[in-house]
């Protein structure tokens, strides 16, 4: 495994992050996994080498933070990992239960400290951005989390390069905790990034640990024009069906499909190792239902690509509409 540091801090991350969507409760979306089935994966990652869990409050309702904290609790020693969650989404019918507001940044994390049961988590995450909540109540109400020591870092996730910018700015204004991490939509059929967020991030430092590396899976090659694909979730994920299955996001995967045979290695792969070839790159969340995606991720890092490869796997893309902001 590698380690690199998450931004401009000295918080080391392993290259890989482990997003724990997929573990839970089944009753929240078919294709996850319950805690028995889960717990393998922690245990595994943990032996690979990954110290970074990615986990959010809404995940399965709050079940997903109590599979990984129980885990991570029996696996390791808690200085030995890195574990971070986000907030924003609804967690019930209460209207002041979500978005980014004080009164709910504070209940939600005491909410995650005792489903994670933690005193602390590393990187604490704006899930979205709150167009009701003024960016200066959440900057604040963050920075007192961090001075509490419920927290040691803060993050955001997909959002207007613009609205990063402004919360950068309100924070540096005030002298209040900046967010030190972006988790962001990016992959080889979803590139837009590049042309404003990522550039923000490089010049301001801020660690990228972009989301759906794969594509919710749309990279592996598994995914069908006609009928989605065969496995439960490429048939119950509403969200891949409207992010992608563009023709020219096929054009991709064809690309990505004919270099991973050239190369011997699984297009998963080649995907992965193109997002980790950026050199601005600092811990892409993966996901992983078979065991095989998780020790293949791994594998990943030891593919290098040619200059030639990243253009070949490049070449096709088609703009896309902003995608993952809501």
């Amino acid at each position: 495994m590698q380690y690199v540091n998450l931004g401009r801090t000295g918080l080391k991350v392993s290259r890989i992050c482990l997003g724990t969507m997929t573990y839970g409760s089944s009753k929240w979306r078919p294709w996850v996994l319950d805690e028995a089935a889960s717990r393998l994966f922690f245990k595994r990652a943990l032996e690979l080498g990954i110290n970074f869990f990615d986990t959010a409050d809404m995940y399965s309702q709050g079940a997903s933070e109590e599979v990984t904290g129980r885990a991570l609790r029996d696996f390791a020693r808690r200085e030995d990992v890195i574990i971070a969650t986000k907030v924003f989404h609804p967690m019930s019918n209460d209207p002041n239960n979500r978005g980014l507001s004080r009164k709910h940044i504070m209940d939600a994390i005491d909410a995650s400290l005792r489903r994670l049961g933690t005193d602390y988590v590393d990187l604490y995450q704006i899930h979205r951005w709150d167009y009701e909540t003024p960016i200066d109540e959440t900057m604040k109400a963050l920075h007192d989390i961090v001075k509490s020591g419920k927290a040691r870092y803060i993050g955001a996730s997909s959002m207007y390069a613009w609205q990063f910018a402004k919360a950068l700015y309100t924070a540096d204004l005030h002298r209040w905790t900046r967010f030190v991490a972006m988790q962001n939509h990016y992959n080889l059929v979803y590139r837009e990034e590049e042309r404003e967020m990522i550039p923000l991030c490089r010049a301001e430092g801020i660690g990228l640990m972009p989301w759906s590396p794969l594509a919710r899976g749309f990279l592996t090659g598994s995914r069908a024009r006609e009928d989605w694909g065969e496995t439960s979730r490429a048939k119950s994920d509403d969200i891949a069906q409207h992010m992608y299955y563009q023709e020219g996001d096929f054009a991709v995967v064809d690309r990505v499909a004919s270099l991973a045979k050239r190369l011997e290695v699984a297009p998963a792969q080649i995907a992965l190792a193109w997002v980790l070839h950026k050199p601005w790159m600092t811990s892409p969340i993966i996901g992983a239902s078979k065991m095989t995606h998780l020790e293949q991720a791994i594998a990943a890092l030891e593919i290098t690509l040619a200059k030639e490869d990243v253009a070949y796997l490049e070449e096709p893309y088609q703009p896309h509409p902003i995608l993952g902001h809501s």
